[in-house]
């Protein structure tokens, strides 16, 4: 089966690195220089994960996530960030976006990040679902692993796939505590550092977001101070 990769930057010869490695991984890549491009290209074909940059000439990569996600696609976003914006990082993240990285990159480590993504979009997403069908239910909240399917009080949440392994991890381990170590290393599968915290608690704000949680006190996912996260229920 085809793998559809949107890759869209300004600079043409990052774009051209970019879909070069991506190709020599047999990847199908759709480039595109401007945002405007971009919404077209996403409208127009079917994408499996999209690689965008922050910066472009007519507008940014922030709003192309948020067109992804308002339009209902739950692919994989990975952005292209400047080197050491935390804002930019944050913002990408609050959007939707399932992981960053930094300029300049290695075009191997983008194409690992790529694979990583990918593997958890179709793990989580149903196009290699268990037979075991897993399902946790709590207090009104259910997730189905194998159909990536999650409803709260009969009413369906759309979660990335970065947003619905962390709710299945915690579901997994309810009423225990997971720390954003252990949460960043089973979601991400990477080695962790202390400004991944960032990463973990941007991801549960948006998680409680779209659960209609306060984050003052929140019903599901409980912050235990210096530890970790909690699923209660």
């Amino acid at each position: 089966m085809q793998t559809d990769i949107l890759v869209v930057d300004d600079e043409q010869e990052i774009a051209d690195v970019v879909a070069l490695y991506l190709k020599n991984e047999g990847f199908a890549v759709h480039k595109c220089y401007t945002a405007a491009q971009a919404i077209a290209c996403i409208g127009s074909q079917s994408i499996d994960l999209a690689i965008l940059d922050v910066m472009l000439p007519d507008a940014d990569g922030f709003s192309i996530c948020r067109a992804i996600r308002d339009g209902g696609h739950n692919y994989p976003v990975i952005m292209l960030t400047a080197k050491g914006d935390e804002t930019d990082k944050i913002s990408g993240l609050s959007l939707g976006a399932d992981d960053y990285i930094t300029k300049p990159f290695r075009p191997l480590e983008l194409v690992a990040r790529v694979k990583a993504q990918l593997r958890r979009y179709r793990t989580y997403g149903g196009e290699t679902a268990g037979a075991d069908g897993s399902v946790v239910s709590v207090s009104g909240l259910i997730i189905d692993r194998d159909s990536h399917q999650c409803f709260l009080n009969e009413k369906p949440l759309s979660l990335t796939p970065t947003e619905f392994s962390i709710l299945w991890h915690l579901c997994q381990n309810r009423g225990k505590v997971v720390s954003a170590e252990q949460l960043f290393l089973s979601v991400w599968g990477e080695g962790y550092y202390t400004s991944d915290n960032n990463t973990v608690m941007v991801h549960i704000r948006h998680l409680r977001e779209k659960m209609g949680e306060s984050g003052d006190r929140p019903r599901y996912i409980k912050t235990v101070w210096g530890v970790g996260y909690k699923l209660e229920g």
